[in-house]
This record gives C-alpha cells, structure tokens and sequence, in this order.
C-alpha cells in the first residue's frame, strides 16, 4: 500500500487503531463528522515509509462517521523530503445482505453526472465497448459515471509512453480503445453503465427521486459461494439443523451479537418469534445501544395504534412495547399468491392504521407519481403514519436527494412533495395508499369501514 511500508507501517497502523480505541473512551469509536465540534475525535499520525522516495513520511487517520451515509477510515500520506502524497476513503460499514446490482441506460450528458459510490470491491462494466474495471483493481471513491470514465482513460494512458517504445502494436490497439471510451462522454450514441457490488454497498443516483428512474434498474441478489469467498465471508452448511423445538422457540427471546447502527459499537439484538392474531408469524427484533443510547424499542403513542398493540401483547408470556421503527422479518414461507393492500384515506384517523411491511413490499401512491420499490426502509411495524413520516425523513434528510449541490428546481420540486406528504398527515388530501407485496407477508389493519379497502 502507498500508505506506508509493509512491515513497520502494518503494525503502526494496528497501534494507531488500538490508541484510537483507547482515546475514545466511553465515547463511540467512529464519532460524527460535525463543524464547530472542539471534542471531536483527532486524526492518529503514524511515521510510515514513502514509497516515492523511500524516505519516512507521516500517514494520517481518521476514523469518523459520515452524517445520513456510513462510518469510514480517512487515511492521508504526506512526504516532506520529495513532496510525495496520496490519500483514500475506505468503507468500515458491515457488509450488506444481499449484494447490488445497478444498471443505468445513459442516454444524455446529464447521466454523467450521476453520482456513484464505488467501493473497492465493486465491479464497473460497460458492455457494448467489453469494458470491465474489477473488483479490487482500484480504491473506493466517491465520483461520477465521467469521474469512472476519466480515472479509467488516466490508467490507461499512464504507460502509452514505455509502450510505444517496447510494443507500439499493443499501444496502437489501447490508443484506439482510448478514443472509444473518450468518445463515450460526448453520448452520441446510448450506452449501458453497470456497477455490480457483491458487498451491497455501492450506490449510483436517482435524480427523478423520490419517483422512479426509467433508465436505472436496481437489483438486490443473494452472492455467491465465490462472491461471499471474496468478501471474507464464510457461507453457512446449507445441512445445518436447529436443535431447539419451533414451540421453544416461541417461547423464548433470543439474544444474539451485533453492531449498533449508529455508532457501530458492540451492542445485543432480542430475537422474539410471535404470531399475530388473523395473520401469521413474524420475528421481531430490539436493540440497545450502552454506549450512544440508540434503541430500537422507545414507544411513540402517535405512531402506534392501540389495536395490534394489545394483540401481540396479548400473545406474548411478558409485556412488550412496540416500538416506532421495529425491525421485522416474516417468520412464515412466501405465500402461493401475493398481497396487493389498496387503502383510500380519506380521514385522520386512518393513520392510526397498524402496517406490517415486509422487505419485499413495494408502496405506491398514484396521485403523487410516488413509488418506493423492495428493500427500501426494510421490513417495518407501525403505522400508516409512522411510515409516511419515514418516507418524508428519507426524501428531506437524503444528501443524494437535497444536498448543496442540488439544482434550484429539483429542490423545489421535492419541497413540493414533501408538502403533499404532510397534508396527507395532516388529513388535508385524500389518496390511495398501495402496497404491493409478492411474497405476500404485509398487513393492513381493516378496521369497521371495510370499504376503502380493495
């Protein structure tokens, strides 16, 4: 690594993670990224070998958390005796479950200027010209579809030079792929841009959000035994066998290890398998953060209804709180048919209505042009309102969707939507909320007008 040698510079940068550790104290070890904040967490300096000139040099890190993104490792080198220097991002965020696969039809210059967050483990194709950057070949970078093509076409012509000297064949076939990529970014002719990342944690932008992109389609997968062998992760026996009884598993609250997700520090997740009256078994998860105080189980009486609440209350041997964003999964099978929930709201109290969505359920609101596909915000129990108001967070608090660098008119028109959504809360507009689930593991509370529902 240019980060420093191999031998000294590996074991200066443990000590430098351990001593960060240790200064942190009781605070979380990737604290937030805030202006103003005089405590915050200072970089580690560590005396490493510069790779330029094998001279010593100062290597930096950092290790912080990206507000409304993930934690990450900011690390620098600087020489002093040559003038040598270089500095990287690395993702320190869990590997996702699922990898992702985004496949974008570029048709105008405007799509060059999506931005992707490639991570070193993620995969760039572009198939009409056979192009394909591998995973691991570069460093993870936040950029562009240009920004891609230009570091791309920058190695390339790196050592045209030397080539033209030892191999002018060779160089003369590279000039001419050179000239291809190049005449990619005037876009005369449409081309497909694939970015295939096993480790789920890439990400290339919609700018028609929160509507849906045409020209992007988003697909989550299972890995592979050689993705998950490439990512470190070691596969589970597929002939593995619980040996506790499914009836003590009902009554029993699991408690397994895991990492906080807003501080990442080790906290315990409770597992509960319950079955809900009039629909099926689901698992429900809690956790408790000691360290930053995050919880999954703080009650919020606005957003939960009193109906489902005493249901699954009544179902459990001990009292329980339902909290507003309680991770659920489905404990059942995928159904043989699917579920499709169309509700008409027409007055405030349908709010109150307890929702059970699932990670494969897709939510639709016409009247807005408004679609959110599977996989977004997770398997959720709350309410009507409780999920509106999560939709309405993501569309405000996105950076990707109202950053600084947004255009005025895009601004405006997500304000806009943001004030629809709030009408609906606010019982000002009617519309029809969809829910649209293949495998069939949603619910909508029905209550005495069964009416509005379809």
């Amino acid at each position: 690594s240019a980060l420093g040698g191999a031998g000294s510079g590996l074991e200066g940068s443990m000590s430098a993670l351990g001593a960060l550790r240790e200064a942190a104290g009781p605070r979380p070890l990737f604290g937030p990224l805030e202006a103003g904040d005089e405590e915050q967490q200072q970089p580690a300096e560590i005396e490493s070998l510069c790779m330029a000139c094998l001279r010593r040099g100062v290597t930096r890190l950092l290790l912080t958390r990206v507000p409304f993104f993930r934690e990450v490792i900011v690390s620098s080198f600087a020489c002093d005796t040559c003038g040598w220097s270089n500095a990287e991002v690395q993702s320190a965020g869990r590997i996702q479950e699922r990898g992702v696969r985004y496949t974008l039809a570029v048709r105008a210059k405007q799509d060059l200027n999506r931005e992707v967050v490639k991570t070193d483990c993620a995969t760039a194709r572009i198939p009409e010209l056979e192009f394909e950057i591998p995973a691991f070949s570069q460093k993870g970078a936040l950029t562009t579809i240009e920004g891609i093509i230009d570091r791309a076409i920058a190695g390339l012509e790196q050592d045209q030079p030397v080539r033209k000297e030892t191999d002018p064949g060779v160089a003369g076939q590279i000039d001419e792929f050179l000239s291809k990529l190049k005449h990619l970014k005037e876009v005369e002719e449409a081309f497909t841009f694939v970015l295939d990342d096993p480790s789920g944690n890439s990400f290339v932008e919609n700018p028609h959000a929160p509507q849906r992109d045409e020209g992007l389609v988003v697909t989550h997968y299972k890995r592979s035994a050689q993705q998950s062998a490439m990512l470190g992760i070691q596969e589970e026996e597929s002939d593995e066998k619980l040996v506790e009884p499914e009836d003590d598993l009902r009554n029993e609250v699991l408690q397994f290890n895991t990492n906080c997700p807003e501080c990442n520090a080790p906290a315990k997740t409770n597992m509960k398998l319950v079955q809900i009256p009039h629909f099926k078994e689901v698992v429900i998860m809690a956790t408790n953060c000691e360290v930053c105080g995050h919880r999954t189980n703080e009650v919020r009486k606005r957003l939960v209804g009193p109906g489902l609440a005493r249901e699954v209350s009544s179902a459990l041997p001990f009292t329980v709180f339902l909290p507003t964003h309680l991770q659920v999964k489905s404990g059942g099978a995928i159904e043989p048919l699917g579920t499709k929930i169309t509700l008409r709201v027409t007055d405030p109290s349908d709010m109150t209505r307890d929702l059970l969505k699932s990670e494969t359920c897709r939510v639709e609101i016409p009247e807005l042009e408004f679609e959110m596909g599977m996989g977004a915000l997770g398997g959720k129990f709350t309410t009507l309102e409780g999920l509106l108001k999560d939709i309405q967070t993501l569309v405000e608090k996105n950076p990707f969707t109202l950053g600084d660098s947004c255009t005025p008119g895009r601004t405006e028109k997500l304000c806009a939507f943001s004030r629809k959504l709030q009408q609906i809360l606010d019982g000002q507009l009617q519309v029809h909320f969809v829910m649209d689930d293949p495998a069939g593991n949603s619910y909508l509370q029905v209550k005495s007008d069964c009416r509005k529902f379809v």
